[in-house]
């Protein structure tokens, strides 16, 4: 798949000696949902900022489909829209007025049928001669993207585009990211929100204190990291387990009425198999069963975590 944004060694030293990012390689494909994810001070913003021709990198480069951010800003700039994480916008101005002007900074011709789309899409015709100061807090967000989407970019940055918004809401612009996923925008986004990432996200990258950790497939990310438990209802509840189990990835409740088994990807189709035939050897029954697997959220505390190496893992 085409990449609509190649970063090539990437850094970011300031003035004060702090370096925000080191060496950042990282391909983003078109079409694409990508989720950026770190803690605070890991450098997402940052990365977005040069990305969009905002702030200037010490070293590297960027091509936005195509187009080198610095040499061609002005056509790199216009495949560009992006959503920051503050919500600066003139309060006396009608929401209206604030997306026309916006697709005018760009250069683009009037288009009242096109930002009429983009508004009822975001719920916010109704609201289109309001003043931003009167508007809550989820409405001024929906206009940031509103004003970002105004001159028609193929790619979309949305820094952190669900803070401070209430669950529905969230839910609506998730289903707005998809459809403009599905209409070809390729969209990268920064969160806290792990479960954000892990509803909407085609490939996820994990950043920390400046340097990539690493760039996987949603799926595949999930399948070589997340370990996934077995749960046993037992017929009958054991007092311990056989010594003959010592070797095993089990634990015993404290009641003794479950037995759980760990496994991962690699171990899973062996391991359950021959764990079921030792338990039928040793007369051990079960009445129910069910599994689950480490969520995306306890991934991501393992990678930023400091005793977690990263040597081996994907980029």
């Amino acid at each position: 798949m085409a990449a609509v944004i190649s970063v090539r060694g990437v850094s970011k030293v300031y003035p004060s000696g702090l370096k925000a990012l080191d060496n950042i390689e990282l391909d983003i494909n078109r079409g694409e949902i990508f989720a950026l994810l770190g803690p605070n001070g890991a450098g997402k913003t940052t990365l977005i900022s040069i990305i969009c021709g905002i702030v200037n990198a010490s070293s590297g480069s960027v091509l936005a489909d195509g187009h080198d951010i610095v040499k061609d800003y002005r056509i790199a700039r216009s495949r560009i829209g992006l959503v920051p994480q503050e919500l600066s916008t003139d309060g006396f101005e009608s929401v209206w007025a604030t997306v026309t002007f916006s697709r005018g900074l760009f250069g683009k011709p009037s288009a009242p049928e096109y930002l009429e789309k983009i508004l009822r899409q975001l719920s916010l015709w109704e609201k289109k001669d309001a003043r931003i100061m009167s508007l809550s807090g989820g409405m001024k967000r929906r206009v940031m993207i509103a004003k970002a989407l105004s001159h028609e970019p193929d790619i979309l940055f949305l820094d952190e585009p669900t803070a401070g918004v209430d669950v529905e809401l969230r839910r609506d612009m998730w289903e707005m990211v998809r459809g403009l996923r599905d209409n070809g925008v390729t969209i990268i986004l920064t969160t806290h929100y792990i479960e954000e990432a892990e509803e909407m996200a085609d490939r996820i990258g994990v950043i920390r204190r400046g340097r990539l950790l690493l760039v996987e497939g949603k799926e595949a990310l999930m399948e070589k990291l997340g370990q996934k438990q077995l749960c046993l209802q037992l017929q009958q509840p054991l007092a311990a387990l056989p010594d003959e189990f010592s070797s095993y990835p089990l634990t015993l409740s404290a009641d003794g009425h479950e037995l759980t088994y760990h496994y991962d990807s690699q171990s899973e189709h062996t391991g359950i198999a021959e764990l079921f035939r030792r338990l039928q050897q040793h007369g051990i029954d079960y009445k129910d069963l069910h599994s689950t697997q480490r969520s995306l959220e306890e991934i991501f505390v393992r990678l930023v975590s400091d005793q977690r190496p990263t040597e081996g893992l994907g980029r």
